[in-house]
This record gives structure tokens, sequence and C-alpha cells, in this order.
């Protein structure tokens, strides 16, 4: 087996993230999560930030900040990230799965209503919407639909920062919460950290408290003296971490457009090709953080082949209803929902990252077609 000339993903270095990791190491800045969390507020255009340690503990303390409770129900997409669901395992919740849409990889909205309605409960607290590539989730009927059902919308925003609906940014446009991964697809992190936003003051201060193990100083005091108000978490991002992170958000923009200019080029080379679906191009604001492929049969052959060429990809994700846990757990079955089961049987991300040369651009292309054509 060849070593992977082209993983599924890597980190983006720059001579920004170098030089403010370095002036965190020299102590020149101490301010870096303070500094990350007024720069993030202004590229987003939300009032507040809270950095954290991952994306996970973002989302963890988004609950918190409900004041979610045993025996409350949270729904969400059946094409998640597990770490959705855990989160609300964690208090002993129940999270509800919806289908998603036909032609998409994001919650179907039609399904999400009519479980609204035939399911009013004072139980139901939150919808967690976890965004993916593609076609994007009509977010104002979202909102319309969870105000008149009075639950809080969260959003999973971990693979479209920078993302905009209708000129505004994810994460200003209109949700209670929304959270932020800066690593998702790496599994081998040198980088880890989150970032919880909002426009309450309320949650703001109940997630803030909560990450730091609920301690509160009184800033007339000596240094050491502390209290703690609650149970609290050590969900706090190192001055390093937000030193790398605060490059990445400068960045952002300038490798969004070159990810669209690799995706572009994917689409085009790799149209019309036999077994293979592309993806849309139409709506100008989409995101391409992933690029997701259908093949139709053989898919996990597939992603070995690519493989055998040294060429890494992806699956995003495997519908939670298959994980033991949930199955067991909710007696669910295989075809309780059919379209992202049919889905997951087809699907396939490609490497796509703004450090990608062209020359491996063309490499990822030619052996989509080769394999396309001898393997399929």
């Amino acid at each position: 087996m060849k070593e992977l000339k082209i993983p599924f993903s890597r980190y983006e270095s720059s001579r920004g993230a170098h030089s403010n990791v370095s002036d965190a190491l020299d102590g020149e800045d101490t301010n870096q999560i303070e500094e990350l969390e007024r720069e993030f507020c202004e590229y987003i255009g939300a009032k507040y930030a809270l950095a954290t340690s991952h994306g996970t503990s973002a989302l963890h303390l988004a609950m918190l900040a409900l004041d979610l409770k045993r025996g409350d129900k949270v729904i969400c997409s059946v094409n998640a990230y597990p770490n959705v669901p855990e989160v609300v395992r964690h208090f002993d919740a129940e999270p509800v799965f919806i289908d998603i849409a036909q032609n998409s990889y994001n919650l179907d909205l039609d399904r999400l209503e009519v479980y609204l309605q035939e399911n009013r409960s004072k139980k139901l607290k939150a919808i967690i919407l976890t965004h993916l590539t593609g076609e994007g989730v009509d977010l104002e009927r979202l909102y319309s639909m969870a105000k008149q059902y009075s639950v809080k919308v969260v959003e999973d925003a971990s693979e479209v920062l920078g993302a905009t609906y209708k000129g505004k940014k994810i994460g200003a446009t209109g949700a209670d919460i929304v959270t932020f991964d800066f690593s998702p697809h790496l599994k081998k992190n040198i980088c880890n950290g989150g970032m919880l936003v909002t426009d309450d003051r309320d949650v703001i201060e109940r997630a803030r408290l909560l990450a730091h193990h609920a301690m509160v100083r009184d800033t007339d005091a000596l240094e050491y003296i502390y209290d703690v108000l609650d149970i609290g978490y050590d969900y706090s991002l190192s001055q390093l971490n937000a030193a790398y992170i605060r490059a990445q958000i400068e960045e952002k923009d300038a490798n969004i457009q070159r990810e669209r200019e690799i995706a572009q080029r994917y689409s085009k080379e790799l149209a019309g090709v036999e077994h293979i679906e592309v993806p849309k191009m139409e709506n100008k604001e989409n995101l391409f953080s992933l690029y997701i492929i259908k093949i139709d049969k053989n898919r996990d052959s597939f992603a070995m082949a690519l493989k055998e060429e040294g060429i890494g990809s992806g699956l995003h994700y495997i519908p939670l209803h298959l994980l033991n846990y949930y199955k067991t757990k909710y007696s669910l079955r295989v075809n309780d929902f059919p379209v992202a089961l049919r889905t997951f049987q087809q699907v396939l991300s490609l490497p796509l990252y703004a450090s990608m040369s062209d020359d491996e651009v063309q490499s990822v292309i030619t052996a989509v077609k080769k394999i396309a054509k001898t393997r399929v």
C-alpha cells in the first residue's frame, strides 16, 4: 500500500501563524484568547464569542447554557458527527433524529415541521442544525418554526466557517447559539480549538462561567482568591492554540476562494464521468470545505482504490441510527431514515484544502477518472 501522497486533510500553515505562535511562546503577546474572541466577533458579525478547547466543548457549553435537563429532547439531523447526540446524552436527554432532504446532506425541514406538529411537548428544548456543504438550509423557515414551537436553535457550523446566508455569515443569521470547530477533519491534531457565538448576554455569561470551572474572582482582591458557583468544566483554549487560530481567521476568506476554485475544477473535470455524480455549483454562497461526490456502486472499493493511488478520502457521515449505541438505545431500524441511508451508501469526500497545489488537484482528478473507468 502506497503512503498517502495527498491526504484527505492537512494543516494550513502560514507565516502569520508562525509569527503569532512565536509571540505567544516568547510571552510578547499573552492576550491571544481575548484578541481571537474580539476578531472572531468582527469576522462573523456576532455580539459575543467564547473560545473553547475544541468544537465539542463549545457544543456542550451550548447545551449547558440552555439548561438542558434529564428527559429533555433535542432534535438533530441523523447525518451528523457523533459529538452532536453525544453532548445531548451527557444530560441523559434524548436526541431525536430527523432524516436529510433529497439532494442535500442537511436536515429536511419538511420532516422537521411534521415532527414539531405531531410532538408538541415542553420537553422539546432545542434543534441542533449541523451545516454541511452543498445546498444549505432555509434558515428563515427554520427560525420561524423554532419560534412557533418555542424551541431554541443551536447551529453546528464546524464545516462552514466563513459561509454566508443571504449576505450574512453563518453565526450572525439569527440562531440562539452557533458553535464552530477549527480543525474538524484532522485526526492527528497539532491545534485544537472551538468557538461559541451568540447575541444573548445571559447565554455567553453562563457559558463563560462554566468553561472555567465556574470560578469567579474579585478583581479588587488578591489574584489567588476565588470562589466556585457551580460544577464547571475545563474548556479553556490555550494561548498557543488561540495564536494559531487567529492566523486561520485572517486567511479564511482567501482560503475559501482557493477552495472554491478547486471545487470548480473538480466539477468541470469530473462532470459526465461514468458512475460519478458531482455537486452542483449554482449557489454562490455554497462553501466547499468538503467536496462530496456520489458513486453509484462499490463506494468502499472506490475509496480503497484511491488509497492505493496515494489519495485519501472521507465520509460525511455514517448515519447516527446505524451506530451501535443509538441503534440499540432507541431501537432504531436500518430503514428508518431512507434518504440518509441511500446517501450514505454512495457518498465520498475528496481532498480539498487551500494548500493543495494544482498538480495535486490534477492527480486527484486523474485518479478518480481512472478508477471510475476501470474499477467500478
